[in-house]
């Protein structure tokens, strides 16, 4: 089972922040470090000091660090043009060396796509499918040949297709929660599909309609990583617990019920429980980015026990 952590910066945290975050997961020996994609806060949060974008942040912490993968869970197709969005990551790809993953999705909260001035249409599912053509296609396009799209969205036309990333195949991380259309685009564009914060009864069957879909199209189920996304908040005692659950504006029943939280051994429990509806990676949202005695006590009481 692999363990990554995974932050919400739009609610209040500096690019220095995140740094002071993803060098400590990566030297607790973490998969990963993952932000969010969003450029306003949430809730009673007044996201002091403001919004960092995700790729320019993954940029600054792919020159940062050695060696934890990185990414974003997930970026908005609304949010970029598929063209530049492929430079982007490719970019950040290269200045890591190999190191990144790209999750992608439609987009959800209008209200800041209204405070930044960025059109939100109201229907987005067939722009993130073309954005994914795009991007995928810009990237797996030979070095010497040109890459032209014409779709009901985007017009590409005789690209170079340039530059490409490090790794031969980009990780592409796609979730959600619909029944039919996110597993198809899954089965068709991902090497990972994620649900993040589903009810824990639900989790088996979302796999289950993904691996159905990659069935479909001929596609081999165990090709692709199933992971889930958990808001954690562990403490070595009771006390601790509620305190910690307290800092993230969550009722301590609540958050054990619907997130990884409680004890270090209850934690441990709810990650073999995923792991046996098929889960090999699981996605620690940590909100309080301040207390890295956190990532302490899960790396040294947690992580043991599931990898």
């Amino acid at each position: 089972m692999q363990l990554r952590i995974f932050t919400e910066p739009q609610q209040g945290a500096s690019y220095d922040d995140q740094l002071r975050v993803a060098q400590a997961s990566e030297r607790l020996g973490f998969d990963a470090f993952f932000r969010s994609d969003h450029y306003l806060a949430m809730g009673s949060s007044d996201g002091l000091p403001g919004p960092t974008d995700a790729w320019v942040t993954l940029a600054g912490l792919a020159r940062e660090t050695s060696s934890i993968r990185l990414g974003t869970l997930v970026s908005s197709a609304t949010f970029r043009y598929p063209g530049p969005l492929a430079i982007q990551v490719a970019q950040v790809d290269q200045m890591s060396g190999g190191r990144v993953e790209f999750g992608l999705g439609t987009g959800w909260f209008d209200a800041e796509h209204a405070a930044y001035g960025i059109p939100f249409p109201d229907r987005r599912f067939g722009l993130l499918e073309e954005q994914l053509e795009v991007v995928t296609g810009l990237w797996s396009t030979p070095v010497g040949e040109r890459f032209s799209h014409t779709g009901t969205h985007y017009t590409v036309t005789d690209s170079p297709a340039l530059p490409k990333p490090t790794q031969d195949r980009m990780p592409v991380i796609i979730g959600g929660h619909g029944p039919r259309r996110t597993p198809a685009l899954a089965a068709r564009f991902a090497t990972e599909f994620n649900t993040a914060f589903p009810p824990k009864s639900e989790v088996a069957s979302r796999f289950a309609a993904v691996r159905k879909a990659c069935e479909d199209a001929g596609r081999d189920p165990d090709d692709l990583v199933y992971s889930v996304a958990f808001v954690l908040a562990c403490g070595k005692d009771e006390a601790e617990f509620t305190r910690r659950a307290a800092a993230i504006g969550r009722d301590p029943a609540e958050v054990r019920a619907n997130g990884l939280a409680g004890t270090p051994q209850e934690v441990v429990d709810g990650i073999n429980a995923v792991r046996e509806l098929g889960a090999s990676r699981v996605y620690l949202q940590m909100l309080d980015l301040s207390d890295l005695d956190h990532l302490e006590l899960v790396a040294a009481d947690v992580a043991p026990h599931v990898a």
